[in-house]
Order: structure tokens, then C-alpha cells, then sequence
């Protein structure tokens, strides 16, 4: 029975060293716990979370899915939608966006719009992103969407659409309103979704500038983000107070080609807000590593299309594919797989879900990546389908 005993130990730490942080991922129904073990990262926040925002894995976690008020952080998905919309052409950093009286209104942080004005895109982002403008976020929400009603719809059908369950809109700016709420975890995914668009970091990195720059009123703009000055790497995102929210934060920092996102609701003040999100990332930075796995633009292989006016299809990686390993721990046994569908009858459209990049540790699934159609394809006529099989018919192998 000893010996027993003994054996089945040495199986338990050969398996454990194989792992390199269990699972690492929160994607296709796996989840890992708090790496931190039983260390508060966090200790005087009310909800908190640490991700690492180029594989989505959580490192950290306390009550991260609390519907809790959000305050200015509301204002994520405010610029998402706006720079979504300007990825999109339906609109330019240069259009003009004027402020309506109701959007002049607004209390609370501002950049002071008089009813009337005129401000590019371009300076109605600083507002927001730097100063946590009200009235800028009302003023963006109507040119979009021609009222804050209609933009906040659109505000709840994108988280949605992100799968955010512990989110749900009242207004653009995060004022308090009724039923308005998110949590620490919907906020990251937010905060990852916003930084895939590379733009927002020229407004959420920025410390100090100037709106009304060449006016008799010049507008001095620091940002209410004090990290993006005092903590090396860190260049946002969006902080948040109210007397029911508290002291709120959304950062972001990248090192060494690793970015985290950590977000704390309901600190005390800002001094310890800012003292626990710098933990957080010193954390992150000195205990793990980016492995690649594929760089953007990678061939992983081809589809092939039943009737298509093409008949494969080369899949490339749509961006750098990683998984996150703990320092110290070698890569040895991490392998992936790119599953491709079969024979796919077309038309296919772009952005189809084509098959799936696995990547293992050992027997482990770590990640998950969908594979999805670069172009659309359109299904062949049948002149050419049969020139096709008379050709096959008559090639050489």
C-alpha cells in the first residue's frame, strides 16, 4: 500500500509540471481560476479582474461578475461604437459634430460644450477618452445614432452581441440612471474589444492637450487616467466616479509584447485605485510570457468549396495567435491543430466560421481560435462547374 501510494504521487507532480498554468483560457466553455492562489491582488476593491488582453485568459478574479454601477467607464463602449463606426467609413475623424442643447447639459465631468458648437470626431474623442466628457459623450451618441436613446440600444445590442450577461445600459456617459449596470468581467472583454481597434490608445495614452487650441479659450486637457504618466507601460483606458460607484478603473499596459487589462470597481479612493491596479500588472508582467503560436498573415492551410467559383480557399492568420505560459516553464509540449471544415458547399461569405486553431498543452486543450473566411465566394455557374470536371477528367495525376 505504500509503495502504492508513492507511485500514485510521482504520477500527480509529472502531470502537474507538464501543465503550464492548467488551461489556460476562458473561450469554448473552459475557464481557469485565479492564478494569483490566495493572494488579493485587490484587497480593498469591491470587484476586480486581471486579463491578459491578447488571449483573453483571467488571471485574477474577485466578485468579477457583480452588477455593479460603472460609472465613466460606461464610456468603453461609447468609443467602441465610435471607433467601430470609423473603421467602418460610416464615419471620418474630421466630420463635424455639433452640440445639441440636451447634450450641453449634462453635469458632472465636462469639457464645457456650449449649445450649438461645432467639434471634429477627432476632438470629441479627446473629450472623452482624456477629460471623461458628458456632454462630448452625448454629442458623439446623437451624430451616430440621431439620439441618446437610440445610440443606448445600440450601446446594449453590441454587449450582446460580446456576450456581456452582467451588462445593461440606461445612458452614454454612466451617470447614475436605473438600471445601469455591468460587471469587472464585462468591462475587460469590453476593454478588450476596444483595444483591438489601435487608433483609441493615441487618445487613452495621452497625458495632456489642448481642445479650442487656437481659440480665445484654450481648453487644457489632463487626463483623469493618472497611470498613462506614472506607470511604465500603461497607456489607458477610462476611469470612473460616482458617490454609489466609487473610485473606478479600466487600465491597460503592455510589455515585452504582453498587454494586460485590469479593471476595479468600487475602490475607496484613487490613491489605493491606482496603487492595486499597478500591483496587478507588476504581477502579470513578472510571473508570465507570451508564446506565439502563429503570426498574422500565416498560411494554416486550405478550404476547400463544393461549387464555389473557387474551389480552395488558403486560410492565413487573421492575427498573431498566442497562448500565455508562466515564466519558467518551457514550451516543450505545446502543439496546435488547425481543423478545417470539408468540402464547404458554397457561397461562402467573409467572416464565416470555417474551423478552429487548437492548441494543447500534453493532452490539454489551452485555446481555442476561430478560423473564418477571408473573402466571400460566390457559388460557380454551371458552364464553369463543368469545364472544372471535364478538366479534372482529362489531367494528368
Amino acid at each position: 500500500m505504500t509503495k502504492f501510494r508513492f507511485c500514485l504521487l510521482a504520477l500527480c507532480i509529472v502531470f502537474g509540471a507538464l501543465s503550464p498554468l492548467t488551461a489556460f483560457a476562458e473561450e469554448k466553455g473552459q475557464k481557469t481560476g485565479s492564478s494569483a492562489g490566495k493572494v488579493d491582488l485587490a484587497p480593498q476593491a469591491r470587484s476586480a479582474i486581471l486579463m491578459d488582453a491578447g488571449t483573453g485568459t483571467v488571471i485574477y478574479e474577485k466578485n468579477s461578475h457583480d452588477k455593479l454601477p460603472p460609472a465613466s467607464i460606461t464610456k468603453i463602449m461609447t468609443m467602441l461604437l465610435t471607433v467601430e463606426a470609423l473603421d467602418d467609413g460610416r464615419l471620418k475623424l474630421t466630420d463635424k459634430v455639433r452640440t445639441s442643447e440636451y447634450a450641453a447639459s449634462m453635469g458632472g465631468s465636462q469639457i464645457f460644450l456650449e449649445p450649438g458648437e461645432e467639434m471634429s470626431v477627432d476632438e470629441m474623442l479627446k473629450g472623452i477618452a482624456m477629460a471623461s466628457g458628458n456632454d462630448a459623450s452625448v454629442a458623439m451618441a446623437e451624430k451616430l445614432a440621431g439620439s441618446e436613446s437610440a445610440f443606448v440600444d445600440m450601446m446594449n445590442k453590441r454587449a450582446e452581441e460580446l456576450g456581456l450577461k452582467d451588462t445593461h445600459f440606461a445612458n452614454c456617459n454612466g451617470l447614475p440612471a436605473e438600471n445601469h449596470y455591468s460587471s469587472a468581467h464585462d468591462i475587460a472583454v469590453m476593454s478588450r474589444e476596444l483595444l483591438k481597434h489601435n487608433q483609441i490608445i493615441k487618445y487613452t495614452g495621452s497625458y495632456q492637450d489642448y481642445l479650442r487650441k487656437d481659440s480665445e479659450k484654450p481648453f487644457w486637457l489632463v487626463n483623469t487616467n493618472k497611470l498613462v504618466r506614472f506607470y511604465t507601460g500603461a497607456d489607458g483606458l477610462k476611469t470612473g466616479y460616482t458617490s454609489e460607484a466609487k473610485f473606478c478603473l479600466s487600465a491597460t499596459a503592455s510589455r515585452d509584447g504582453l498587454r494586460a487589462v485590469a479593471v476595479v470597481l468600487g475602490e475607496p479612493n484613487t490613491k489605493t485605485r491606482n496603487s492595486e491596479v499597478s500591483g496587478m500588472f507588476d504581477f502579470l508582467f513578472s510571473q508570465f510570457k507570451v508564446h506565439t503560436i502563429h503570426k498574422s498573415g500565416d498560411t494554416l492551410g486550405t478550404l476547400k468549396i463544393e461549387k464555389g467559383v473557387k474551389a480552395e480557399l488558403p486560410i492565413k492568420a487573421e492575427e498573431d495567435y498566442t497562448i500565455l505560459l508562466k515564466k519558467g516553464i518551457t514550451q516543450e509540449g505545446v502543439r496546435h491543430q488547425a481543423v478545417i471544415l470539408d468540402n464547404v458547399k458554397a457561397p461562402v461569405s467573409k467572416g464565416q466560421t470555417i474551423g478552429k486553431l487548437v492548441v494543447y498543452q500534453g493532452n490539454a486543450v489551452v485555446k481555442q481560435y476561430e478560423l473564418k473566411a477571408p473573402e466571400d465566394i460566390a457559388k460557380a455557374g454551371w458552364w464553369k462547374l463543368f469545364k472544372r470536371t471535364t478538366g479534372s477528367m482529362f489531367s494528368r495525376n
